[in-house]
C-alpha cells in the first residue's frame, strides 16, 4: 500500500535513505551522507513524501518537492520486487511532468528512469559531491 508518510514514519524512512544511499552510491564517501541526515530529515518533514508499506511494515518511500523527486529508496532485500516502479506510477498519477536528477555512476538507477519513459535534458557536476549527474524529466 502506497500512503503519505506521517511522522511515525520518518525514523524508519530515514534508516532506508541512509542505507540506500550508502549501497548504491559507494563512489561519494560516506561521511557524506551521514553527515547530511539531519538536513535531509528536515526536509523530508516539509517535503511530499509517499511511503510503500507491506503488513505495516515501510519498505521503500518516494520524497517530492513540487514536480521535483528527490528520489525513490528500496530497503535492501526488498529491492527488484517492483516496490519502486509502483512508487513511481503512483507518483505518474498526482504529476503530469517530473525531473530529477541522478548521479551518472549509478547506472540501476539511471536505466530505471529511462525504461520509465525520463529523458535526459542535461548533465553537470554535483557542486557537494564533484559526481557528474544527469538531469532527467519525464512527461504525461
Amino acid at each position: 500500500m502506497i500512503r503519505k508518510m506521517e511522522p511515525c514514519h520518518l525514523d524508519r524512512v530515514m534508516q532506508i535513505w541512509l542505507d540506500s544511499n550508502l549501497d548504491a552510491h559507494n563512489f561519494v564517501p560516506g561521511k557524506y551522507w551521514e553527515e547530511n541526515a539531519g538536513v535531509v530529515r528536515e526536509q523530508l518533514l516539509q517535503a511530499e513524501v509517499y511511503v510503500y508499506q507491506e503488513e505495516g511494515a515501510v519498505l521503500g518511500f518516494a520524497g517530492l518537492q513540487n514536480h521535483y523527486l528527490a528520489g525513490i529508496f528500496v530497503k535492501k532485500g526488498a529491492r527488484s520486487r517492483g516496490i519502486g516502479k509502483e512508487l513511481l506510477s503512483y507518483i505518474k498519477s498526482l504529476y503530469p511532468d517530473i525531473c530529477l536528477n541522478v548521479y551518472k555512476k549509478n547506472e540501476r538507477a539511471a536505466d530505471f528512469y529511462r525504461r520509465e519513459g525520463f529523458k535526459i535534458v542535461s548533465e553537470n557536476i554535483d557542486k557537494d559531491t564533484g559526481e557528474r549527474e544527469l538531469t532527467m524529466v519525464w512527461e504525461h
